[in-house]
């Protein structure tokens, strides 16, 4: 009988703590018992199956699809947004959206935040952004070249402009185009002690938001002008690029495809990545379903904001 009455006062103790709504300290002070034994008889509450937790998900919302994609990548964490349709522009808005309310609830402090220019989603991200003024970041960083055709390069530099303004962090702009005309025409850029101050700050980001794409580029980098030609790309899917992070290209394995196209960018390398604290990749879509599975093999996705379609297909696929 003695375990019996054991296990009566911890479901006593267990009903007014999560019934009941009583602090553990009223309860102590309720039931003449020390708060460090109340807190051990919750913890024995569970043990025992006393108090058994059910965590139901809430509608729109797709954990188990979550957690295939953290299970199958070995991803830290996922976010898989809801979504009406598989089309590019819906995906980009929901993702954007959902990104948004992640990066305003986990920023920290002093933050050196690190982002890529040239991306759609990014772009909706940032303009989902409320005004933050309990954590303050110290710099935005802009990790691509932001310069090309002027039709859409405010497009470029407005993500770590209005990024900055938002969370009360200086802006380091880098204008250079995102890809240089030879490696020559690079290294007379990176003299330069503007664009060398902002790279120079690379080393020290401790968040890093990127977009990922397929080897075809995105309309928006197409029009940027920050490209390769067309047989520079076939090259790199001809050696096995499947997508990229900044124009830093990997292959469905996840392993960086070098050629010599990288020494004519001007941007953050995908190795760096890696020794950056936390990396959120936002992207979506069925033309770039390769890319995220490739991207997440590269073992530098901490976070990945996607959709529920995409997701599908991502878990879907043959190994």
């Amino acid at each position: 009988m003695g375990r019996l009455n054991e296990l009566r006062m911890i479901s006593r103790v267990a009903q007014m703590y999560f019934s009941e709504h009583k602090r553990q300290a009223e309860i102590a002070q309720h039931l003449n018992l020390s708060q460090a034994t109340v807190s051990r008889m919750l913890k024995r509450a569970e043990a025992e199956g006393i108090v058994r937790t059910s965590i139901i998900p809430p509608p729109g919302t797709y954990s188990d699809l979550e957690a295939q994609l953290r299970e199958r990548f070995d991803l830290p964490e996922a976010i898989v947004v809801d979504c009406s349709e598989d089309r590019d522009g819906a995906i980009m808005a929901r993702i954007g959206e959902a990104a948004a309310h992640f990066l305003e609830v986990t920023l920290s402090q002093n933050e050196i935040i690190g982002v890529s220019s040239w991306s759609q989603t990014i772009f909706k991200m940032v303009e989902n952004i409320h005004p933050l003024k309990g954590a303050k970041a110290r710099y935005i960083v802009q990790t691509l070249g932001g310069m090309g055709d002027p039709s859409v390069q405010t497009h470029a530099t407005q993500i770590t402009t209005r990024l900055a303004r938002l969370t009360e962090a200086e802006p380091k702009l880098l204008p250079v185009p995102g890809v240089a005309t030879s490696r020559e025409a690079k290294l007379l850029m990176l003299a330069d002690p503007f664009v060398r101050e902002t790279i120079d700050l690379f080393g020290s980001i401790t968040l890093a938001v990127v977009g990922i794409g397929a080897v075809e580029p995105s309309e928006l980098l197409a029009r940027s002008g920050n490209i390769f030609s067309a047989k520079e790309l076939a090259d790199l899917a001809q050696a096995g690029a499947v997508g990229d992070i900044s124009l830093r290209f990997f292959d469905k394995d996840g392993k960086p495809v070098k050629t010599p196209l990288d020494d004519r960018v001007i941007g953050l390398p995908l190795e760096n990545l890696s020794n950056v604290d936390r990396v959120i990749a936002l992207a979506g879509g069925s033309k770039k379903t390769e890319a995220i599975a490739g991207a997440l093999r590269t073992g530098v996705i901490d976070v990945l904001v996607t959709d529920k379609f995409t997701a599908e297909r991502l878990v879907g696929q043959e190994t």
